[in-house]
């Protein structure tokens, strides 16, 4: 594997690639890699003659008040992790190579962006993300770029901005890696004493009670959502949003009549964390357990 810092060695290299034949898959991260990040890596590598990850911790989609600063670094852990899985190129370029002197492009998507995490964390984050990751489409060029399910609203702004600036690259969204007491994986978990480590739970719990209401039968959205808010509030998490949303829209839902998100973001201790549920209205009653 190449650790490569500047733009111009990666169009180099995935040129190289391309005359030999070879398709482009890039996996786009701020680092601190879990298993969550190795999956995505893993898929990149089953898929693609040359697979392109990205450790970029991209400074425009923190807010003053975030985490930016003390956000988890270690670049050799991350390099070792992703060299184990055949990762080729580790793309890891100063803020200065991605926002030179000067720079003073933003990409911003109305509507999906102005919910959800985009309420809660202010328009900037969407725009900082939309932006850098359109940055990366550019200098690597993939055929195919992967992207955890676990930030369901980063993925569909990713593919609305793939569908309206007509970029060629596919987007594929990878299931949500879970530890085996079902906390999501994330890199703000390292922020978790041993108390609100075993808070956190409830976030995946909640859902799965929703969850679990919505595959007996009730479609109605508060019924649902109740579910999930009496789990939080027996745990003592007050969410900064709990909502019940189009899967492909982010319309708010009322009732389920097709497939809908389940979305949850809370603080817990000093990690502010966030979690979803896909609820699909294909009908399962029949099926072999």
């Amino acid at each position: 594997m190449r650790i490569l810092r500047t733009i111009a060695e990666v169009r180099a290299a995935v040129r190289e690639a391309r005359a030999e034949g070879r398709t482009v898959g890039l996996v786009p991260t701020m680092g601190a890699f879990h298993e969550g990040h190795l999956s995505l890596m893993r898929a990149a590598r089953e898929q693609n003659g040359l697979v392109v990850v990205s450790l970029f911790v991209n400074p425009t989609q923190f807010a003053a008040n975030e985490d930016l600063s003390t956000y988890p670094r270690d670049e050799a852990r991350d390099a070792a992790l992703a060299e184990a899985q055949g990762v080729d190129i580790l793309f890891a370029p100063e803020p200065a190579e991605i926002y030179p002197d000067g720079f003073a492009t933003n990409i911003h998507v109305a509507g999906i962006t102005e919910v959800l995490d985009g309420a809660s964390r202010g328009p900037h984050h969407f725009d900082g993300v939309a932006t850098v990751v359109t940055k990366l489409f550019g200098v690597v060029q993939p055929d195919v770029a992967y992207f955890g399910q676990k930030d369901a609203q980063q993925v569909l702004v990713v593919r609305r901005v793939v569908r309206d600036l007509d970029l060629d690259v596919r987007i594929v969204a990878c299931p949500i890696v879970r530890e085996p007491d079902g906390l999501a994986m994330s890199s703000r978990n390292v922020y978790l004493d041993a108390d609100a480590r075993a808070q956190a739970t409830a976030l995946n719990r909640a859902l799965d009670a929703a969850d679990a209401v919505h595959r007996s039968g009730e479609r109605d959205g508060d019924s649902i959502r109740s579910a999930a808010q009496s789990v939080l509030v027996e745990a003592g998490i007050a969410a900064e949003y709990l909502e019940l949303r189009d899967a492909e829209t982010l319309q708010p839902v009322t009732r389920v009549e097709r497939d809908a998100l389940l979305l949850v973001a809370a603080r817990v201790g000093a990690a502010r964390l966030i979690d979803n549920h896909l609820l699909t209205t294909t009908d399962t009653s029949e099926a072999t357990p």
